[in-house]
């Protein structure tokens, strides 16, 4: 009840701040920023509301454009709803159950939670495991029900869609995002399911979000996600920016893409598109038709750790649109957020994966429950490594720690989830091994060149045990 009344009063406050911005964004911003802070109280450190005012009080600061940008371009009934499920419901309540949860229990909880409605895919794209899946797997519209249900218990409050394409599945996902909102849904998605009815489902949903798959140019992109893919992707954006909706792209970086997804031209071309938001994930080598060679190189990671940077910067180079890097964003979160640190993976047969990109498991959600697997040995072999080195830019037990997940899969018994050919732990970090000894040196020369930022956790390291 009392979560109830609080919900009312948070979409008439902020509904109602929304309309007084709305007439002059750039003066009338600190109102936001002060029913923020009278929300959240002292969940957040006092740094980050300064650094709130400061982007609301300069209008040549690139997150006060960012803002503005947003507040003219994307419905409000969708930032207020978004706002609401985030920052009330995600930061505030379900924060505090997450720690809670976490002490009670003796095991990580996470924030949030990927799931693959389906291994359908009508792509093949290259390198990508997914286009081997059988396609005949998925989890019904109950079990997924059911995940929601369960991981709301312990206050996890972000769900996003993987796959497969999760919009093979469009209308379950969307009935899922009806029925909980007050949790933020995402879906990543190659974009070309994407139809008009689609985009007025989801903008009635109000808290639903998708990140379309782009990776560079219509030449990069179409190399890797087949011929005419760019062009679709394209009309599915210029569909939701028509109808104002708040969507972000996601770009899988590879040897032979890094110039395409860090090129100026891109970032200016995604903002027009009207993009907000770009997620940066790391190729990896998984399963057995993976390609090693797409794996960048420690010159290319450089690039792409410096770019990113400057993108979301203040200064020179900074560009309106928030990007977030998932390997080179290590020293922020404290290094591996999977496990359940932060999240976790349950792919289309219902294995409890620790990672999207982790395809071994000692549990399946038909069998156990979500709090069951988390206290797994497979995932309190996370819990008690993390983190699984004091450099933050070689935060993954696979990527750049191969040793350290060769030793918990195999000690705890783990089985591979591949759904074509079962790749063995060693096979797959055996292609990371070399990788791992050249980004090294890099790594280390990087980590030590600035000041690192401390993570405001109490969960960075909440215990003595460390794998080495």
């Amino acid at each position: 009840m009392e979560h109830a009344v609080m919900d009312k009063v948070a979409h008439l406050i902020i509904g109602r701040a929304l309309k007084y911005i709305e007439k002059d964004p750039a003066k009338n911003m600190m109102k936001i920023i002060r029913i923020a802070k009278r929300l959240m109280g002292k969940t957040f450190p006092a740094s980050a509301y300064e650094g709130m005012v400061q982007m609301a009080t300069d209008e040549n600061n690139n997150w006060h454009k960012y803002a503005v940008k947003m507040i003219e371009e994307v419905d409000h009934e969708q930032i207020e709803n978004m706002l609401v499920a985030f920052g009330l419901h995600g930061a505030i309540y379900g924060t505090k159950t997450v720690r809670a949860n976490r002490e009670k229990y003796g095991c990580n909880i996470p924030f949030i939670l990927l799931l693959d409605p389906t291994s359908a895919c009508n792509l093949r794209c290259k390198g990508c495991w997914s286009a081997e899946y059988d396609h005949a797997l998925n989890l019904s519209l109950e079990e997924m029900q059911s995940i929601v249900a369960q991981a709301k218990a312990l206050g996890t409050r972000i769900f996003m869609f993987t796959g497969g394409e999760p919009l093979v599945r469009k209308k379950d996902i969307l009935r899922l995002a009806k029925e909980n909102p007050e949790c933020v849904f995402l879906a990543y998605t190659n974009g070309t399911l994407i139809d008009k009815a689609f985009v007025r489902e989801m903008k009635q949903c109000g808290n639903f979000l998708l990140a379309l798959s782009v990776e560079g140019d219509e030449s990069s992109n179409d190399a890797r996600r087949g011929k005419g893919i760019y062009q679709k992707s394209r009309a599915a954006m210029k569909l939701l920016k028509e109808n104002k909706c708040l969507f972000g792209v996601s770009v899988c970086y590879t040897s032979q893409n890094i110039d395409a997804v860090t090129d100026d031209a891109f970032f200016d071309d995604m903002i027009d598109a009207g993009a907000r938001f770009g997620l940066y994930f790391h190729y990896m080598p998984v399963g057995t038709g993976a390609v090693a060679s797409l794996m960048p190189n420690p010159e290319q990671r450089v690039k792409i750790y410096n770019k990113l940077r400057r993108v979301r910067s203040t200064g020179e180079g900074a560009k309106p649109f928030f990007v977030m890097d998932f390997q080179n964003d290590g020293e922020f979160v404290g290094g591996c957020i999977a496990g359940g640190r932060n999240y976790f993976h349950i792919n289309a047969a219902g294995d409890m994966e620790p990672c999207v990109f982790v395809h071994y498991s000692d549990s399946n959600i038909r069998k156990k429950t979500i709090l069951e697997a988390l206290q797994s040995p497979l995932f309190m072999a996370y819990y008690k490594g993390q983190p699984f080195n004091d450099n933050h830019l070689m935060p993954c037990p696979m990527l750049e720690n191969p040793h350290i997940l060769r030793k918990m899969v195999t000690e705890v018994g783990a089985v591979s989830t591949d759904m074509i050919g079962k790749e063995s732990v060693d096979e797959l970090c055996g292609k990371c091994d070399d990788y791992a000894a050249k980004w090294m040196s890099t790594a280390n020369e990087l980590w030590k060149s600035k000041d690192r930022y401390a993570p405001f956790t109490q969960y960075y390291r909440d215990h003595e045990v460390s794998a080495s």
